[in-house]
């Protein structure tokens, strides 16, 4: 078994600053979060930008050149940016920050679908921003668009143009078939660093049968041409990931994906969610992938090719 990939998505644009206090908001937050997080194992840090003052997820490259530059400074930790942003952005806006910054690596979602947090809304007793309820409670009536000619502009704007590779972010099943599809016309290359996510509504449930349809699927359809990663919404994060160390697949964590740490325990920081899953992997005897072991696996063009 190769060594495992540990992805770290540090804040998101899901969760709002009511749900935790430990949700880094900031460009210094999200900075300093992002480097412990890497210190604590991560080889990749997955990440988006907030408005410093409300914490509402933002695509403006100014915010992410406030953080970028100083991750890069501190660690060798691959840097991946988010191309599907925010509620209700954009393409050219959620391409705003990627094309500025030339990444190694940034996330590619796979087909468009309803999107649903709203029931988490439900959850929180007070709002500190007026913007929060809205924004959630208006997802029962959003689409998150990813269409064919959108994912090929991605494709061809960013990753053809300046050598940025993707974490293809697959939702379903037929996110497999979608970039099946786009490997079999050549618009994307091998090798495929796939990620499939559980438990967002909307997208397929977290049941561990579903993890092995998907694996199952994902390798009849790509064979050797992929890098198999999971990541799981909420309190299926820590049982999901642990489930894909053991199938021989890579990992991804953070505060993005899941608030908690444990059963009614939220957790304090990033780091402690990459520290808590790295322990359970060299428990089962798997070892962990440095960030050029990553870069190697995943084919990436360097951190010294990058815009920041």
């Amino acid at each position: 078994m190769s060594k495992v990939i540990i992805t770290c998505a540090v804040t998101g644009a899901i969760h709002t600053p009511s749900m935790s206090d430990h949700l880094p908001i900031t460009p210094q937050q999200i900075a300093e979060q992002s480097i412990a997080a890497a210190e604590a194992g991560a080889s990749i840090i997955h990440l988006h930008a907030r408005d410093p003052i409300d914490g509402r997820p933002t695509p403006d490259p100014a915010v992410f050149m406030q953080f970028l530059p100083v991750i890069k400074q501190s660690t060798d930790a691959v840097i991946n940016i988010t191309t599907g942003g925010g509620l209700g952005m954009s393409l050219d806006e959620r391409l705003a920050a990627p094309l500025l910054a030339k990444p190694e690596m940034c996330s590619l979602n796979m087909g468009s679908m309803n999107f649903n947090i709203a029931p988490s809304a439900a959850r929180v007793k007070h709002f500190k921003h007026d913007w929060e309820k809205p924004y959630l409670e208006g997802t029962t009536n959003y689409i998150f668009r990813n269409t064919f000619q959108d994912i090929e502009q991605v494709v061809e704007r960013l990753g053809k143009a300046h050598g940025t590779r993707f974490e293809f972010e697959c939702y379903d099943v037929g996110h497999l078939y979608n970039l099946a599809h786009m490997l079999d016309r050549k618009v994307v290359e091998p090798p495929l660093f796939t990620q499939t996510i559980f438990g967002i509504l909307g997208g397929i449930g977290a049941e561990p049968r579903n993890l092995m349809f998907m694996k199952e699927t994902a390798d009849r359809l790509f064979g050797k041409d992929y890098v198999w990663s999971v990541l799981a919404a909420g309190r299926h994060q820590m049982p999901f990931v642990t489930m894909a160390g053991m199938l021989g697949g890579n990992v991804r964590v953070g505060l993005e994906d899941s608030l908690w740490i444990g059963k009614g325990k939220a957790a304090t920081s990033n780091a402690e969610q990459v520290t808590k899953i790295r322990r359970i992997l060299e428990e089962l005897s798997l070892e962990i992938a440095t960030p050029a072991e990553a870069r190697e696996m995943l084919k990436l063009k360097g951190g010294d090719l990058v815009g920041f």
